[in-house]
């Protein structure tokens, strides 16, 4: 007997945060559904979910500045950050379920308390900050959240970002206790630990998949999706048909979706950048900083730039990041090929790709910039969050590698976005994930958001709208709208994840 399932119910490629997250959900809606998974490596999280690639800070609005943007009025718009907050929500709600019915061990294994701040200096930069921290105390979801800038203050707060810095500086910093550090790679395996343990679920590793398109003859009356299957070590090939196929798998998502051939992906584009991070190797000066500090991204360039020095928990070891840098490889994944990016190019994206290239030229410049940068220039952007910063205690760790999302777009003919997006068949049978930040951090609510469009009969049902409910209790709910509800799951969070509560900072 195979020791796959040649007809499951779903397939999911690709075994990082969004496959593992899509899967639980799905086997606790429905346990009866047979579930294919396909990694084209050799373990799971191994790209862009791994702790030394992308993910890893948790999400969570409390200190990324990019998601509060300017008006030209000059007040702060928080709409984003608080659908961010709200999401990350979700996610902590959905992890203390799991922990709580030992489908993942101890939460400290992936998840602990660390303050989230963000720092600026230079008058219009502090004046930025504390319009932005008035406008985000009128939501309960950010009123633990404090504003100084005093310099002693900011001394107590992050010690290593203040030493040596010239005191008739003008700084300032918000600080919220309520951040958390979460290892998604940690998180992913154990999810797809306990999904390889259930019954009518299978895991393959060293797999790829290398086609996808609809089934033909006898299998199309049931709307069966053909995925051809290759085993990267062997060579042997197999089919799988399923009804239900998601693409989650980071950069190598985009040529999967255009070969599926769905009419909603014609036109979608893939711009790839590489980031780097300097890890610092001198334990002393990784035991001085305990916090995740954001900066203001310096004018021009993207948003995925935005500068910080992270304090990370990494296989039971504190380790201390500065970054990111960008680069550019034609790569779509970090174990990919050179090829991927002009492979991907066809008479239905290669209008738009110009296009968002030609109104992005800012962006090449940068990435141009960046990867002509010296170890000294490095040093210098580091400086500028740590004063008395050594470039022997730090070393260039490459991360992982984003595709941004370009599409169609009617005035512009094609834009660059740099946030996710599930594209979707008209039917549901396909969805993809594309693009990147703020990714991991909130894949409960992306995946709820998938199910809505993919499952839209099950969902209407009392008994997935119970589980759904059991699993996430703000479920369909507002938080910030509910002073009293946020109040609620966060406790209920915090106790069974084992994390730093409001109360103790009220």
């Amino acid at each position: 007997m195979p020791d796959y399932n040649e007809n499951p119910d779903i397939v999911l490629i690709g075994a990082g945060i969004m496959s593992a997250t899509l899967g639980m959900l799905l086997k606790e809606l429905d346990p009866s559904l047979t579930i294919e998974i396909i990694e084209r490596l050799d373990h799971a999280a191994a790209e862009s979910s791994d702790a030394w690639n992308n993910a890893g800070t948790g999400h969570s609005a409390f200190c990324e500045l990019n998601y509060t943007p300017q008006r030209p009025d000059g007040s702060v718009d928080i709409t984003k950050a608080i659908r961010i907050a709200e999401s990350f929500e979700q996610s902590r709600q959905f992890w203390a379920f799991l922990t709580q019915h030992e489908f993942v061990e101890l939460p400290n294994t992936f998840i602990r308390s660390i303050p989230h701040m963000s720092f600026v200096w230079g008058g219009d930069n502090v004046e930025f900050l504390k319009k932005r921290f008035e406008a985000m105390q009128q939501s309960v979801l950010f009123q633990e959240m404090q504003y100084s800038e005093d310099h002693q203050q900011l001394v107590d707060w992050m010690p290593l970002i203040m030493q040596g810095r010239d005191p008739a500086q003008k700084v300032a910093a918000t600080y919220m206790p309520l951040g958390t550090d979460v290892n998604f790679g940690a998180l992913t395996r154990a999810m797809f630990h306990c999904l390889r343990e259930m019954e009518g679920v299978t895991l393959h590793f060293n797999e790829e998949v290398h086609d996808l398109d609809r089934a033909a003859n006898r299998r199309e009356k049931d709307k069966r999706w053909k995925v051809s299957v290759r085993n990267r070590d062997t060579r042997e090939r197999r089919k799988i048909y399923a009804k239900f196929v998601f693409i989650g798998a980071g950069g190598g998502s985009l040529p999967l979706l255009l070969k599926s051939g769905i009419p909603e992906g014609r036109g979608y584009g893939g711009f790839p950048v590489s980031g780097q991070w300097l890890r610092c190797t001198n334990p002393d000066v990784i035991a001085r900083h305990h916090a995740k500090v954001y900066g203001k991204a310096e004018v021009g360039s993207p948003p995925m730039s935005v500068p910080h020095l992270d304090s990370r928990m990494i296989k039971g070891k504190q380790e201390l990041l500065f970054g990111p840098y960008a680069g550019f490889s034609t790569k779509f994944l970090k174990k990919g090929s050179f090829f991927d990016l002009p492979f991907s190019v066809n008479l239905r994206n290669i209008r738009p790709m110009i296009a968002a290239g030609l109104h992005n030229i800012p962006l090449t410049k940068y990435l141009i910039e960046q990867v002509r940068q010296s170890p000294d220039e490095r040093l210098d952007a580091l400086e500028k969050y740590y004063p008395e910063a050594k470039l022997d205690d730090w070393e260039l760790e490459i991360a992982g590698q984003r595709v941004q999302v370009i599409k169609h777009d009617e005035e512009e003919g094609g834009i660059l976005e740099f946030g996710t997006e599930v594209v979707s068949s008209a039917d549901g049978s396909l969805a993809a994930l594309l693009g990147a930040s703020p990714g991991a951090s909130t894949a409960v609510s992306i995946m709820l958001g998938l199910l809505e469009r993919c499952f839209p009969e099950q969902l209407r049902t009392e008994a997935w709208q119970q589980k759904l409910r059991e699993m996430i209790p703000s479920y369909g709910q507002s938080l910030g709208d509910d002073p009293a509800l946020c109040r609620e799951v966060r406790k209920m969070t915090s106790k069974v994840l084992d994390l730093a509560e409001a109360e103790q900072f009220s």
